[in-house]
């Protein structure tokens, strides 16, 4: 059977329709207008069906102010020539908003803490809804699967156009693909999610408003990566392909490099884009200042609801995007708020201080239940909302089995060792010391909320509390107290200190403290320092640290179509990674790294069959509890409590829901509709 998700109605069923006003309903009060095909938003001719209406668009009357200060924008044209001859109709939670006003934001450092504030103007081909189950159109108005799921085509919309006026279509979809994200130029080792069973996709170009994948096999999760991820679908090839050599020629890619001060066309293509496919790459304005004014952008041109105009390192600061192709119902182009502005805050005292002190309109990653007191006895006075939501993923720890010490190395790479430190960590004492007892104990399984093959029993492998069982495995592999001060040292008779580094953008410092004492009461020295979110990173990537430590997890939907949870090094530079060495073992086919044991690369197999499989049938259900039992028979990554996290707020942002999670996993505020947000006086 063919699954076809494609909305909207002919333009000729309009004929009829009323000229009314569009009545600029809301989700509070539908005023007896039927919902469309998805939740909270139409296609315009489904909307002026069903509302019996004709919608007369209107902008922000600073919005040519506003295209002024974007380098490289030329005059704005007439609304009716910005917006696409099908907007995306968006339907407001509580009101019609008002134009203008600056959110202000505040990220850790120019690539850490920062996704918080992108998934706010972020977009993709399609969204989760604020359900977190239904897949909804976003800049693609459909699509279609073939039977067997090796086909995925998506409708674009026709007219719609980049931040700077320049069309977006198809090609923009095949150029980021073919050139950019699986272009060994420019990524030595595409990213596993542009590809399917560890092989590339073919994309054809239909017609401007219609691109078509085709996957080598299935893979019915790759519908979902495009709904929740960072990583755009799309990139404006009107401006990277003047410099690519498969899209203009070596040789006129390398000129047009030069006439704007480069040595080669791949050189300005990382200036723009980079190797990171992250939309906080430094732009030109940081990475190239005194290039900036020969560039013919300050930053790439963007289909997101604001665009960069100013980079430093001290912050961003983002204007609305001219051109966005959402409306609200009452014909009104989003965004309501004008401006966002980003301030760099890396210590964790001084970011809380400005939580406090309501310099902040917005706040979720990064923030921890240890903040929440501080908070709380704060937000009457700040005129400020603290929301405590689950979190979808758990404070996890890995001992680095791939550590450059090989004492340690051996240690690690011990089963009975990562099991002793496992049940010496009391638990319930973390759930209600750290987390309020707001938290639910468990042992890490990569899924998370618990899919139906996934048992009460994994989840509590070794996660009992057991000081008896802990010290007596550690006997048992030769870790004993040898000078009698109540430490233990390796069996080779070198002392063991586990250096534990963190960073709060990653983990709860009363978590780490509490683990690390756990640890230190069966006789493992343990010393806990917090770091910033850089240096975390870099660390644990240069295979550093003792110990990695971060939130991890991911729901059933982002696995479908992401498997980095199952592959060394076990997630991307800006998650939680171990085995450095596995890695690179299988990066360079065995010429340097370690190799890893059989089982990960049976896991390694399993998730590719995993995805392939359709969701809930028994395959999928076999080869997930496959899964899920190889990582925690090996423990290779000890979980914690999975807890919650706050949700911070000024009471002046209207149209601001109740979130489902503080979680990243669906992108933090994506699903909830930034473009809608609006700031009252």
């Amino acid at each position: 059977m063919k699954r076809i998700l494609l909305t909207g109605v002919a333009i000729s069923a309009l004929a009829g329709a009323a000229n009314a006003a569009c009545p600029g309903i809301t989700v509070a009060d539908m005023q007896g207008v039927a919902p469309g095909a998805f939740p909270q938003q139409y296609e315009l001719s489904t909307y002026e069906a069903n509302a019996g209406c004709t919608l007369e668009f209107s902008a922000n009357p600073d919005i040519a102010a506003m295209n002024a200060r974007i380098q490289g924008n030329p005059d704005l044209p007439p609304l009716a020539d910005r917006l696409p001859s099908e907007p995306l109709v968006v339907t407001p939670y509580e009101a019609i908003g008002t134009y203008g006003g600056t959110l202000d934001i505040m990220s850790n450092a120019t690539e850490a803490g920062t996704s918080d504030m992108m998934s706010i103007r972020h977009v993709n081909l399609l969204r989760y809804s604020d359900d977190l189950q239904t897949i909804v159109p976003n800049v693609a108005k459909g699509w279609e699967w073939n039977e067997d799921f090796t086909q995925l085509t998506f409708f674009l919309r026709k007219g719609h156009k980049w931040s700077d006026g320049q069309p977006f279509g198809a090609r923009d979809v095949k150029f980021w693909y073919d050139n950019l994200a699986t272009d060994t130029n420019i990524r030595e080792k595409p990213k596993d999610y542009v590809l399917v069973g560890g092989e590339t996709m073919d994309l054809v170009v239909i017609d401007e408003q219609t691109i078509q994948f085709n996957l080598p096999s299935p893979k019915p999760g790759l519908l979902s990566h495009f709904a929740n991820h960072y990583a755009q679908g799309f990139q404006p090839m009107h401006l990277l392909g003047q410099y690519h050599p498969d899209v203009v020629g070596l040789e006129t890619a390398d000129a047009n490099a030069k006439a704007i001060g480069f040595e080669t066309g791949y050189d300005v293509i990382g200036a723009y884009w980079g190797a990171s496919d992250w939309m906080d790459t430094p732009t030109p304005m940081l990475a190239n200042p005194d290039k900036v004014a020969g560039m013919p952008y300050a930053a790439h041109p963007t289909l997101e609801s604001h665009i960069v105009i100013a980079e430093t390192t001290e912050g961003r600061h983002f204007v609305a995007n001219p051109y966005f192709f959402m409306v609200d119902t009452a014909g009104n182009q989003l965004p309501y708020i004008s401006e966002q502005d980003e301030l760099f805050v890396s210590e964790t005292e001084v970011r809380l201080l400005k939580l406090v002190n309501a310099e902040v309109d917005y706040k979720t990653q990064a923030l921890n239940l240890d903040d929440v007191p501080l908070l709380l006895e704060n937000q009457e006075k700040g005129n400020f909302t603290i929301d405590i939501k689950p979190q979808i993923r758990t404070g996890t720890f890995a001992f680095n089995v791939t550590s450059e010490d090989l004492a340690k190395r051996d240690l690690f790479g011990n089963l009975k060792f990562r099991q002793a430190m496992s049940v010496a960590i009391n638990r319930d004492e973390i759930n209600e010391v750290a987390f309020f007892g707001l938290g639910t104990p468990n042992q890490y399984v990569p899924f998370s909320p618990q899919p139906s093959f996934l048992t009460d029993d994994m989840l509590q492998h070794y996660a009992q509390f057991d000081q008896d069982l802990a010290n007596s495995l550690l006997d048992e592999i030769g870790m004993v107290d040898i000078d009698g001060d109540g430490l233990r040292e390796m069996s080779n008779g070198e002392a063991l200190v586990l250096n534990l580094q963190f960073a709060t953008q990653g983990i709860s410092s009363k978590l780490v403290e509490l683990v690390g004492q756990s640890w230190k009461d069966v006789g493992v020295n343990a010393v806990v320092k917090e770091v910033t979110t850089d240096e975390y990173r870099s660390a644990q990537s240069a295979n550093q640290l003792d110990v990695t430590m971060y939130l991890k997890g991911m729901p059933l939907a982002v696995i479908l179509g992401n498997s980095e949870l199952f592959t060394p090094p076990f997630e991307n530079y800006f998650g939680m990674r171990t085995a450095m060495l596995w890695s690179e073992y299988i990066d360079s086919k065995g010429a340097s790294g370690v190799k890893p044991p059989e089982w990960v690369d049976t896991m390694g197999a399993d998730i590719l069959a995993f995805q392939s499989a359709i969701a809930g049938t028994d395959e999928s259900n076999a080869l997930g509890a496959k899964l899920v039992q190889a990582m925690v028979d090996n423990l290779l990554f000890i979980g914690t409590v999975k807890s919650a996290a706050p949700v911070y707020h000024s009471n002046k942002l209207i149209n601001f829901p109740q979130f489902q999670t503080a979680s990243y996993s669906y992108y933090w505020s994506y699903p909830y509709r930034g473009p809608q947000w609006s700031l009252s006086e």
